[in-house]
């Protein structure tokens, strides 16, 4: 669809929010505020128009400026950044958001009197695309379908949880859900690689049903490029009737796919199923080497896949700049699943450097015990666990705890909040 034949109510709007220096942008005179309206006479539903768009060498970009339109031309070298980034991705209106009922969707499971943003499922494409969301594929249109494989999105990621149609609707409550080896097979012949997905609940999706999924999704390789093996999340507002996994309950798990993951690197050359770190530190098995994860860390660690290992092997770096903020006495806090891991490298740390490093398991009250990982601790979590200790020096919490808006938690706490009402030197490590 073209300016010219469109009336101009119907253009998206795409405020602009930054052009960096130097770029192409930048070189057509555009400036913070501008609200971009076609590029080369395109409409825009999103970002991923927008950088389709504007690869092209000669560039026409139609702004408002002050309730005014304007156009604005350039040339975009081979190499030179389009510079442009927006108040929101996507223009069209509201996400694509999530159709299914799943039980143990952990977004239905969200503490209450949170920001809005965490209450919103969404199953949006192009976010899988843009920053490797997992989507369920039950909510496309066909036209959703066409733009995939004309703009080539890819990769997308999936959550599968399994391919028995049955078992799949039975966890979902949606009917659409059994169509997904239909659905993924699609993609496939489309060429879009597909990461996937599936977080087990027990006695739902695992045992032999866990067997035919990864059966199923091995048959699509390499198209479906990988499974991750994620168990089910639960706070205290969960469904009722469903557990966690106990330890003897992953250990199990764990021996299955580390199974198939033999069987299929005969078979494929690569291990295709990766269960996520959660399964060995419960089962008390070691991380496998980086071998193990066929170059694939990059796509796989949002879902909690390899995350040790990338610990493991940057600890000396992580060692030398945690010496590096000082002593003599240092707290580590940390989330109640991985702190027994890091009390090792504590010891180690504190051998080596001499400066004595303690380690604080932090019990997550923001949405209950279960929840184990310290990427969903709050500020209050912290604050509560470390309130009435001798601290030390330095407080060295994990980056993962601030990646809300503007570096915040999960409860809308900044570092520096944290640092003044602690009253210690504050260090935030990448990978704790």
């Amino acid at each position: 669809m073209t300016k010219k034949e469109t009336e101009p109510t119907s253009y998206y709007p795409a405020r602009i929010a930054a052009v960096a220096p130097h770029s192409a942008a930048a070189k057509a005179r555009l400036q913070p505020g501008d609200t971009l309206l076609a590029i080369n006479d395109e409409l825009l539903r999103d970002v991923i128009d927008v950088q389709i768009l504007a690869a092209e060498p000669e560039l026409t970009f139609l702004i408002e400026r002050d309730g005014k339109q304007q156009e604005r031309r350039t040339q975009r070298h081979y190499g030179q950044p389009l510079g442009l980034d927006f108040e929101e991705e996507l223009f069209d209106g509201p996400l694509r958001v999530c159709r299914n009922n799943c039980d143990f969707c952990f977004v239905a499971q969200m503490a209450p009197h949170m920001r809005r943003s965490l209450y919103v499922k969404d199953d949006d494409y192009r976010l899988s695309f843009l920053h490797g969301n997992y989507i369920t594929l039950t909510n496309l249109s066909e036209a959703d379908w066409e733009r995939i494989e004309e703009q080539y999105l890819s990769p997308l990621y999936i959550s599968v949880h399994a391919t028995a149609p049955d078992v799949r609707v039975g966890l979902m409550h949606n009917p659409r859900a059994g169509q997904i080896l239909e659905h993924l097979t699609r993609l496939v012949e489309m060429g879009i690689e597909v990461h996937t997905q599936a977080v087990l609940v027990p006695g739902r999706n695992d045992g032999a049903v866990l067997d035919r999924t990864i059966a199923d999704l091995a048959a699509l390789a390499p198209g479906v490029a990988s499974l991750c093996i994620v168990p089910v999340g639960l706070t205290r507002w969960h469904t009722p009737g469903l557990h966690p996994y106990t330890d003897a309950e992953a250990a199990v798990i764990l021996a299955q796919v580390q199974g198939w993951q033999t069987r299929l690197h005969e078979e494929l050359g690569v291990h295709f199923v990766y269960p996520s770190d959660e399964w060995y530190l419960r089962a008390g098995e070691p991380v496998p080497p980086i071998e193990t994860y066929d170059a694939l860390l990059p796509a796989l660690i949002e879902n909690g896949v390899g995350m040790l290992r990338r610990f493991t092997d940057t600890w000396p770096e992580q060692q030398q700049a945690l010496a590096a903020q000082g002593g003599p006495r240092q707290t580590w806090a940390t989330g109640s699943l991985f702190a027994p891991f890091l009390q090792t490298y504590a010891a180690t740390f504190s051998q080596e450097t001499g400066i004595s490093a303690e380690v604080v398991a932090v019990p997550n009250q923001l949405f209950g015990e279960t929840v184990t990982v310290a990427g969903l601790l709050g500020g209050a979590d912290i604050l509560s666990a470390l309130g009435d200790r001798d601290l030390g020096d330095v407080v060295v919490l994990p980056e993962a705890l601030f990646r809300g808006p503007q570096g915040q938690t999960l409860d809308e706490k900044h570092p520096e909040a944290l640092a003044s009402t602690l009253n210690r030197k504050l260090y935030i490590a990448e990978e704790l």
